[in-house]
């Protein structure tokens, strides 16, 4: 019998995330793969969560969220960015960011309309969309030079916009590039959506760790955008919790619950313990995701300095958890690999696994000589790392 899934989702059967981990524990190499961190959020944050077990909070939470936790969203928005969004009718809280992006594709896109979303990007968004029955356009980042920074052209997004063209998806930061978009990039966005009337949803998971002095401006703030800006955003990676899965999506009231009518037959609801934690977290915890954000900067730079010394040509990030590196200085006279091979032989060369880039565009050509690191580990865990990629990784018998 043939596969009975559907042709659209077919593409989408396995994630690399979940390959990478697997060989990470088949072969004993340090998992630098999949983008978790191995330490736990403010204590403060996790007694709450136990105490909430404890104390009966395990049924149905309200379909939006705890008024809590809305209210702590609205008012960590409203301290961080300026915006103002009503905890009543203006955030819904969702089965983390990837329930609130895949809630927006089921809201918004109808069979054949087009989503343009910057390429390299998170894999959940081709399937969201391809389940939305949407139509993907990439826009693709480009660096100038090796190790560069991933910059967008707008004049190249100008371009993908068509007739059929009903939203734009971004991500700043940038998953997997590291790219946080800049004032220039973020108003030529901001431009075309007013100009071509377009819904924008933003994948703003990262916006509390950013580095170097990059500054990360939701796109939601720019003139003429908030009433057309669905702003998502998570827990997990603020607060070191991304199995917690408590995300959500702000926005004006009629997109909000527009992407509330599709989530309700998602999941209904979740979390009910860990929402009122992470309202604590939002509205208490501030000061401990300033030291997170530099004890990552910390580790960024103890891994990009590694990654160098061992060959690679290495893109230093503005934002996120990941390094991406280009692996082709490493590759023996003669020996011809994409960026899949090369990690699948990376734990016999060195005994580290990565994720490769290529996996991120929908032409992996593009991304086939880049791979990606995370650095959201305890330093232990890159020094090691960096140790065992000071070994020679020539060939793949190195």
């Amino acid at each position: 019998m043939s596969s009975p899934l559907v042709q659209r989702l077919r593409p989408f059967t396995e994630t690399i995330f979940a390959e990478m981990s697997a060989l990470a524990s088949r072969t004993g190499a340090i998992n630098l793969g999949q983008g978790f961190p191995d330490t736990d959020g403010p204590a403060a944050m996790l007694d709450i969560a136990r105490m909430s077990i404890a104390t009966g909070v395990n049924q149905y939470p309200p379909g939006p969220g705890i008024p809590a936790l809305r209210q702590a969203i609205s008012a960590s928005r409203a301290a961080d960015h300026g915006q103002q969004f009503d905890p009543d009718t203006d955030v819904l809280v969702t089965t983390g960011a990837t329930e609130a992006i895949a809630a927006a594709m089921l809201a918004f896109v109808e069979p054949g309309d087009e989503v343009i979303a910057l390429e390299p990007f998170y894999d959940s968004y081709q399937a969201c969309i391809a389940m939305a029955q949407g139509v993907l356009r990439p826009v693709r980042l480009r660096q100038a030079e090796p190790g560069g920074r991933f910059a967008l052209d707008p004049a190249e997004l100008a371009a993908a916009v068509g007739p059929r063209t009903k939203l734009l998806l971004i991500n700043s930061p940038h998953n997997p590039t590291g790219t946080v978009l800049e004032a220039a990039e973020l108003q030529a966005i901001a431009t075309l959506a007013i100009e071509r009337d377009l819904i924008v949803v933003t994948d703003e998971v990262y916006e509390h760790l950013t580095y170097s002095g990059a500054v990360h401006t939701p796109l939601g703030t720019l003139p003429g955008m908030a009433e057309r800006t669905v702003t998502i955003s998570s827990a997990g990676k603020s607060f070191n919790v991304t199995g917690w899965k408590i995300g959500w999506a702000c926005g004006p009231a009629p997109l909000v619950a527009a992407v509330r009518a599709a989530k309700q037959f998602l999941t209904y609801v979740s979390g009910a313990p860990f929402q009122p934690a992470v309202a604590h977290a939002l509205m208490h915890e501030q000061q401990w995701v300033a030291n997170l954000r530099s004890e990552l900067e910390s580790r960024r730079d103890l891994l990009c300095a590694g990654l160098s010394r061992a060959g690679f040509v290495v893109t230093r990030p503005q934002g996120t958890y990941f390094v991406v590196a280009d692996f082709r200085p490493l590759l023996a006279p003669g020996e011809q690999l994409d960026g899949t091979a090369f990690c699948w032989s990376l734990p016999d060369r060195c005994g580290v696994v990565a994720v490769p880039q290529q996996v991120f565009y929908a032409d992996q050509s593009a991304g086939a000589h880049l791979i990606r690191f995370a650095f959201c580990k305890q330093v232990a865990v890159i020094d090691a790392a960096v140790a065992n990629l000071s070994r020679p990784v020539e060939g793949s018998q190195a």
